[in-house]
């Protein structure tokens, strides 16, 4: 009887393990550049020499070569910024970086200011858009609705008529277009919006722009300096939204917040109807036509 078994690998093959250690990152990056055109062209291997990176980064050539070695702890930020800056990494390679070093995502580039105001791809647009019956927007970290679909301008709000500073979803909130009547959890909502509001800020290592919208609504809302001085901090990721719309009534929605790949903070938050009936009320919004003001 024949045994199919499977080829034994030569023992001196080793498998590459996907997530390097941070030594084994540094090593091979620096690997890729080339020296300075002042630099010496006698080399035995491939690219920069810890000296060279570390006069870039400047730090000291011990401290460096302690981190190829995976000796004298997890460097700091700005440490880090320095050597991304250094090594010419890309934006996935900082961020792999800041992953082996800290085990954690590194603070936007603050090269790249949200005053600018963040790209929507025609990708992202498409996914928006592709959701026909589901409610779906867009927003930054500072919560500029920046981008939507039909079904958001029916249950949500018609983002179309207004100015861009009016898109911001604290400000509806907690300025004069108060939703309060509609949202019969609107205590609930409007703290949790600002405890998330916290945490998508302190992400991006804070804003100027986030500083500004605070303090405009601490001088035009008593709801918010009430609440913001609560000091609540949440991440946005699920929960459940009802709403008292004018034309469908009652609705009950499931929300998932999702971060869009290759933004600058850029998120995405879709509602979900959570049972038949709301489902067939937005399809219905959407065949009338209806847009909330």
């Amino acid at each position: 009887m024949t045994v199919n078994t499977l080829p034994t690998l030569p023992t001196t093959q080793t498998l590459s393990d996907p997530v390097a250690s941070l030594g084994d990152f540094l090593r091979d990056r620096r690997s890729r550049l080339q020296p300075d055109a002042d630099a010496p062209s006698r080399r035995r291997t491939p690219g920069l020499r810890r000296e060279e990176v570390a006069t870039r980064a400047n730090i000291s050539v011990a401290w460096y070569t302690w981190l190829e070695q995976g000796r004298g702890g997890p460097p700091s930020v700005e440490v880090l910024e320095r050597l991304a800056r250094a090594l010419e990494l890309d934006a996935a390679a900082r961020e792999m970086l800041f992953l082996l070093a800290q085990q954690r995502p590194p603070p936007l580039n603050p090269a790249a200011p949200l005053a600018t105001g963040p790209v929507v791809t025609s990708a992202l647009q498409r996914v928006l858009d592709g959701l026909t019956a589901t409610p779906a927007v867009a927003r930054t970290p500072i919560w500029d609705v920046v981008a939507w679909n039909a079904a958001a301008m029916a249950v949500l709000g018609d983002y179309t008529g207004i100015q861009p500073s009016e898109r911001n979803v604290l400000r509806r909130i907690f300025g004069t277009r108060n939703p309060r009547e509609r949202w019969p959890d609107w205590e609930a909502d409007a703290r949790f919006a600002l405890a998330s509001f916290r945490v998508d800020v302190a992400r991006i290592g804070g804003s100027e722009e986030a500083v500004a919208l605070a303090a405009e609504l601490q001088a035009t809302s008593a709801d918010f300096r009430r609440l913001w001085a609560e000091n609540e901090v949440r991440s946005a990721w699920v929960g459940h939204k009802h709403i008292q719309h004018p034309v469908a009534g009652s609705l009950t929605l499931e929300y998932s917040t999702f971060a869009v790949g290759g933004s600058t903070g850029l998120s995405m938050a879709v509602f979900t109807p959570v049972t038949p009936a709301d489902a067939k009320a937005i399809e219905m919004l959407l065949a009338r036509g209806t847009r909330v003001t």
